[in-house]
């Protein structure tokens, strides 16, 4: 019927049929936004090992805390990735296949570049005769001090232009690397040289020379080991360390000496100058097949980046390598100092450190991958750290044990060298844990805080030999105890972290 109201069946005439209302939830059917949050990144969130790797995470999504206020009312990504990590039962599924692991590398190759460290050492045998002269002022052999001051200047300098060229390779840009060697190396030879003449003026210019060749072959030296040409680097060596062991056993006539010290310069010089020559034909994008490249394994090219690495990153990694490079020479000189022994430079002490570069980067590697195992493993952020430390406890000693061999080898083979004493050995030993700690941390970018123990050390001792306070091998085990100790507890406290090992 137009215009009236239909009316179901048994409904009352006088009144009107319900208006259809939508119907709400009640407040405790409403879903958690955190629930369906820990559900989206449920796998995510289970094989975490601390709720700040949830954070990065959600900061890397763009969520800001005000959004995070918003949407799920708590303060903060640290606070959200709390709760989503108390939600989400911990799993760890193992991965199909074998594990990547980047840290893998070989024992042999790490052993190389500790002998082509110590090769040069040897250098010093065949100039010895070519310094001959009367002691210094401070007590030290004829041209010691030059020597001694260029190869810290030199030293310093490199160890900062091979970590902006490590930085390049790490951008995936190699021309960079090259263009950076090409440049900083002849930079850091004129530094070396002229910080010798320096300190010796024109009374000692043999010992000037030879500081300069000492300069030239650093430079040259580093372009190669950041390139991974240590293998060509250890047979340029060979003859001038065939040479010098030959010159240990039997005369050698003098004009023999400058012929293979020369000889092994410019091969060396030469095989640098190939690496980072800008010849024609060579690509603008390149993986990264160095030392720097094993940080970031070679499985993609990547192209190369117009934003370089800050010169002012270098600057920590130039301050460790010259805090270091005095502590060893302080090692070196020990027995000059209190009259044991007459030759300062390639002592066995000296020796012994430097070999044990070798098994020091394998043993990094060793921890490093032993890190990436742990986040697998663990199941709380204690039984990670608790696996941190027995790793760096169990790394540390096998260092200490390889210093040790090494130590009372070189000392049982150098000529004239003063016998072991326990002070001795243990001063060496609480060095080797700061050198090794100090690279440890080196590795996971905390440079500025082992830099700044192995300064202060650095200085320490120094203050003790200018002021003659006490026996140089007691404040070396003194100074080198405290400095160990200092950065064994950092070491704990950075690395026993999940986050450091991302």
């Amino acid at each position: 019927m137009s215009g009236s109201l239909w009316m179901p069946p048994g409904s009352r005439p006088d009144t009107l049929p319900a208006i259809p209302r939508q119907r709400t939830a009640p407040s405790w059917a409403q879903p958690d936004p955190i629930d369906e949050l820990a559900e989206r990144l449920d796998d995510f969130i289970a094989a975490a090992v601390h709720p700040d790797e949830i954070a990065a995470l959600l900061e890397s999504d763009g969520l800001s805390d005000d959004q995070i206020r918003e949407r799920y009312g708590v303060k903060n990504s640290f606070a959200l990735a709390e709760e989503l990590y108390e939600r989400v039962e911990r799993r760890y599924p193992e991965p199909e296949g074998p594990v990547h692991d980047p840290w893998q590398v070989g024992l042999l190759g790490c052993l190389l570049r500790g002998v082509v460290f110590a090769l040069p050492g040897l250098g010093y045998v065949l100039g010895a005769p070519l310094l001959a002269g009367s002691r210094d002022d401070f007590g030290l052999p004829a041209g010691t001090v030059p020597l001694l001051a260029g190869a810290l200047a030199g030293w310093t300098w490199n160890q900062g232009l091979a970590h902006r060229a490590y930085s390049w390779l790490g951008l995936g840009d190699r021309p960079a690397s090259r263009r950076s060697l090409l440049r900083g190396a002849p930079a850091g030879a004129l530094l070396g040289s002229l910080v010798a003449f320096a300190v010796a003026g024109t009374d000692q210019l043999v010992a000037v020379a030879f500081a300069a060749g000492q300069s030239v072959y650093l430079g040259a030296a580093t372009v190669l080991l950041v390139m991974g040409r240590e293998r060509a680097l250890l047979a340029a060596l060979l003859p001038m360390a065939v040479g010098a062991v030959f010159a240990m056993m039997e005369p050698m006539p003098d004009a023999a000496r400058p012929v293979l010290l020369l000889g092994s310069l410019t091969v060396v010089v030469l095989l640098g100058l190939r690496e980072v020559a800008p010849l024609k034909g060579r690509g603008a994008v390149s993986t990264c097949d160095s030392a720097a490249g094993r940080d970031q394994p070679q499985r993609t090219r990547r192209r190369p980046t117009a934003t370089g690495p800050r010169l002012s990153a270098s600057l920590p990694y130039a301050v460790f390598g010259l805090a270091t490079g005095v502590l060893v020479l302080y090692a070196a000189l020990g027995d000059v100092l209190v009259g044991e022994q007459h030759s300062a430079i390639a002592a066995p002490a000296a020796v012994a450190l430097t070999l044990s570069m070798g098994p020091a980067e394998w043993l990094l590697y060793r921890f490093r991958s032993s890190g990436l195992a742990g986040l697998r493993s663990s199941s709380t952020p204690r039984a990670f750290r608790r696996t941190t430390v027995i790793t760096v406890l169990k790394c540390l000693s096998g260092y200490l044990i390889a210093l040790l061999a090494l130590s009372l080898t070189t000392s049982a083979l150098w000529p004239h060298a003063p016998g072991i004493t326990g002070v001795r050995l243990a001063g060496l030993l609480l060095l080797g844990v700061v050198l090794w700690t100090g690279l440890l941390l080196q590795s996971f970018g905390a440079v500025l805080s082992a830099a700044t123990i192995c300064c202060g050390a650095a200085l320490a001792q120094t203050v003790a030999v200018v002021t003659h306070s006490g026996n140089p091998h007691w404040v070396g085990l003194i100074v080198h105890g405290a400095a160990a100790v200092a950065q064994a507890a950092l070491v704990c406290a950075l690395l026993g972290r999940a986050t450091a090992h991302r």
